[in-house]
Formats: structure tokens, C-alpha cells, sequence
């Protein structure tokens, strides 16, 4: 059984910077890729970047690239999404997953078995 926890969350002006993060327990969490995505409300929830096992591959969502940044810690049981330069528009919760029967990134959100509680980002204009 694999148990996500997210934080970090919190009220920010726009342009300003905050750190998720992404621990999650279990035997094996450090070979599973890790998802964050997010939900605005009223919105559809939305992929925000996925990173593999080592770290080495990262993939983002396209309102996020050049902004965000998803990483690994070393001992690989944390995510770290490092997030820079936010707009009002990237206002939501943000949920952290993990993908337990695949070795690969994804961006779907079906690919991933199990999710966090979420964690809100407020971003003021």
C-alpha cells in the first residue's frame, strides 16, 4: 500500500515563487513514477509534470514549461515541484500521484493508482 502526502501549499503573490512537495510511503515508492496534476474550480484536473524513477526523465504540461520544476530526492521517497514566476491563472489544488504498474512517465491522469489530498496554491494578482 502506497500513501501520498502532499504540502507546501499557500497564498503567494503573482510572480513569486513556492515548493511543493510529494512523500509518499510504501516498499517499493522509490521506483514508481510520480505525477502532480491540478484542479481549478469548475475545471477539469489538469497534468502538471511527471518525473521516473531516477529523475533523469521529466515531462510538463504546457501552460507550466519553462516556470516549473519537478525533481527527486535522493533517497527518491520525495518529489520536490519547484514552482517559479506564478500567475493568478495557476490557482488550484494541486494533487500529487503515483503510477505503480508502469516504469514510464505519463501525462494521463488514468495512469495513476494512487493520489494525495491535494494541496491548495493561491496566486494573487
Amino acid at each position: 500500500q502506497v500513501h501520498v502526502v502532499e504540502s507546501g501549499g499557500g497564498l503567494v503573490q503573482a510572480g513569486g515563487s513556492l515548493r511543493l512537495s510529494c512523500a509518499a510511503s510504501g516498499p517499493t515508492f522509490s521506483n514508481y513514477p510520480m505525477g502532480w496534476f491540478r484542479q481549478a474550480p469548475g475545471k477539469e484536473r489538469e497534468f502538471v509534470a511527471s518525473i521516473e524513477w531516477s529523475g533523469s526523465i521529466v515531462i510538463y504540461g504546457d501552460s507550466v514549461k519553462g516556470r516549473f520544476t519537478l525533481t527527486r530526492g535522493n533517497a527518491r521517497n520525495t518529489v520536490y515541484l519547484q514552482m517559479n514566476s506564478l500567475k493568478p491563472e495557476d490557482t488550484a489544488l494541486y494533487y500529487c500521484a503515483a503510477r505503480r504498474y508502469s516504469d514510464y512517465v505519463s501525462p494521463r491522469l488514468d495512469d495513476y493508482d494512487e493520489w494525495g489530498q491535494g494541496t491548495q496554491v493561491t496566486v494573487s494578482s
